[in-house]
């Protein structure tokens, strides 16, 4: 089975069930030395504890992390929980399908009073996914997307808080042209009120882009930022920019994917260094097919965009979620399918204006987990991640990782 398949099955209804069917059935390919040494924290059993977790951790100010699963828990429709870095975990909630909704595959995060926030893909009072928060152990949907043109369905991405607690995302459906949305969730003006959504922009399907899968960005002006994984004038995606026009919001698209050196479909997001570098990654492209990680620096009026490194997968292989810049500026992100075929830990180091990518560790797809379609946490010196797949009983893994 193919990488392609696998993507497909990651952005369809049957994820995670038919993960189970992946185990084994891709091809090996040549890998590189360790250069680090990875430990399994906690196996998931894929029953109460959660199975398949599809994005990673959320270091909190208190030092834990926080994470979901996309399966398991008490009816197996995923899970919110909390893990110590010993592997320890608790699980928080467990989605039942019906209103509280269903199958998170995006991550949390963490607002004021330990609130956490997140989305589902799937069930609220419309079956079309949800907005949602945890607090005390106690969930509370904040928002149910209705599924049509209004306000858009199915918010495969986490989320992002601004200064004044509101929160927005993105929906990989619904809308206007039913290709997605970018939408705006508005804290209550008085404790314990409605929240309200608007919806800042609904993608056309053509070149404007269509199905955003990753996080959106902020830059210091509050314009928003993020990418497509298909449309544009290639049909490979795009990078976007969002600006405020009066009460509406007005697109500038940055960059069109073409699937060659600069990549395609991209399922990251993108992250903003201190001058005002975005970082994102494509899951196929570039020079060897394996998807690339390209930036884009501010110039006079727009953006330059260039690619530091593409990765040497195969197929849809490349960086699903989004890439982790240290102090230092040394990126770190996992790819989901190249190494030995069941994914890879990598950095890319900067020096003298060339960027040099190496591989930090390669998944087993066995013991060690398979297919890290995960974002990294950075707690001290070690990084924490999941695997969607593998580990002792297949449901999917927590690690650590210290180069």
């Amino acid at each position: 089975m193919s990488c392609k398949t696998l993507n497909r099955i990651l952005m369809g209804a049957c994820m995670p069930a038919c993960m189970t069917a992946l185990a084994g059935a891709l091809g090996a390919m040549p890998g590189a030395a360790q250069a680090g040494t990875l430990t399994t924290i906690h196996n998931f059993a894929g029953a109460a504890d959660g199975s398949s977790p599809v994005d990673g951790l959320m270091l909190s100010a208190s030092g834990a992390f926080y994470g979901t699963t996309s399966g398991g828990g008490a009816a197996g429709l995923g899970v919110v929980f909390r893990m110590g870095s010993l592997g320890h975990e608790t699980v928080l909630h467990s989605f039942m399908g019906g209103t509280d909704g269903a199958t998170p595959n995006g991550g949390v995060i963490e607002g004021a009073g330990n609130t956490l926030f997140g989305t589902t893909t799937g069930g609220g009072a419309h079956g079309a996914g949800t907005v949602y928060s945890v607090q005390a152990g106690k969930e509370t949907v904040l928002y149910s997307f209705a599924g049509g043109s209004g306000d858009g369905a199915t918010p495969f991405a986490g989320l992002v808080l601004d200064a004044g607690g509101n929160l927005y995302g993105t929906t990989s459906a619904g809308g206007k042209a039913g290709t997605g949305t970018v939408f705006e969730l508005v804290a209550p003006a008085v404790k314990n009120g409605p929240w309200t959504e608007k919806v800042l922009y609904s993608f056309a399907g053509g070149t404007d882009g269509a199905t955003p899968v990753g996080r959106v960005a902020f830059d210091s002006s509050g314009r928003i930022y993020g990418t497509t994984s298909t449309g544009g004038t290639k049909g490979y995606g795009i990078v976007f920019e969002l600006q405020p026009s009066g009460s509406s919001w007005t697109e500038t698209v940055l960059h069109n994917f073409a699937d060659g050196t600069d990549g395609g479909t991209p399922y990251a997001g993108l992250v903003a260094d201190a001058s005002g570098n975005f970082y994102g990654a494509a899951t196929q492209g570039g020079v060897n097919g394996g998807g690339t990680v390209f930036e884009l620096s501010p110039v006079s009026g727009g953006y330059t965009f260039s690619v530091p490194a593409s990765v040497p997968g195969w197929g849809i292989s490349g960086t699903f979620r989004d890439v982790l810049l240290d102090k230092s500026g040394v990126i770190y992100a996992t790819t989901h399918c190249d190494g030995t075929g069941s994914g890879s830990i990598y950095q890319l180091t900067q020096s003298g204006g060339a960027w040099t990518y190496t591989v930090l560790f390669n998944f087993n797809g066995g013991s060690n987990g398979q297919y890290s379609i995960s974002n990294l946490a950075l707690k001290g010196k070690t990084f924490y991640g999941t695997t969607i797949q593998g580990g002792s009983n297949g449901a999917g893994t927590v690690y650590a990782f210290k180069p």
